[in-house]
């Protein structure tokens, strides 16, 4: 008898818990890929990011949008489209700077840092009061005898990786 009450209770708890889950989950209050969408958001339009910053960085605007893209398909529901999306983010990078952060004791650059920073316009057309402008900004350190040319696609690689985290969470993870 002891047995049968022990089953009959974790089943009844087991079954508690995925109902919760299930509710949850199917109210929109909150998604296992760290998202808060409004389940009445069904589509996004992701505009490609113009390249305003005075240093040239020919692929970074390409990278920036493709990348922010594969990250909305792999980690939410909603479907692409080219416009009028329920929601919309569009942006340009408005910075691509190489900087001496760290000085030996000879004043000369151990170490110098690129930052890029991207102006972020997101339109929420269910939920207006989401909107917002908001400018993002990543850098990456590396050894100052290395030329930029011979490590700035792995920099700008971790430095996208890393705006795009930042652009993802601020728009629908609500972090």
């Amino acid at each position: 008898m002891k047995e049968y009450c022990k089953i009959s209770s974790y089943l009844i708890r087991a079954a508690a818990l995925f109902l919760c889950l299930f509710l949850c989950h199917s109210c929109g209050i909150y998604s296992f890929s760290g998202t808060s969408i409004q389940p009445d958001v069904k589509t996004v339009t992701i505009d490609y990011f113009e390249y305003k910053a005075l240093r040239v960085n020919p692929s970074l605007s390409n990278d920036m949008t493709e990348s922010l893209k594969d990250e909305f398909k792999k980690m939410t529901r909603l479907e692409q489209v080219s416009m009028d999306g329920d929601i919309e983010i569009a942006g340009e990078i408005t910075g691509y700077d190489v900087r001496a952060t760290a000085v030996t004791a000879d004043e000369v650059a151990s170490k110098n840092r690129l930052t890029v920073t991207i102006k972020v316009t997101f339109t929420n057309r269910k939920y207006p009061e989401d909107n917002f402008e908001k400018s993002f900004s990543q850098y990456s350190d590396y050894d100052s005898t290395k030329s930029l040319d011979s490590v700035e696609s792995t920099l700008t690689d971790e430095i996208v990786e890393k705006l795009v985290d930042d652009i993802f969470n601020a728009t629908v993870a609500n972090w």
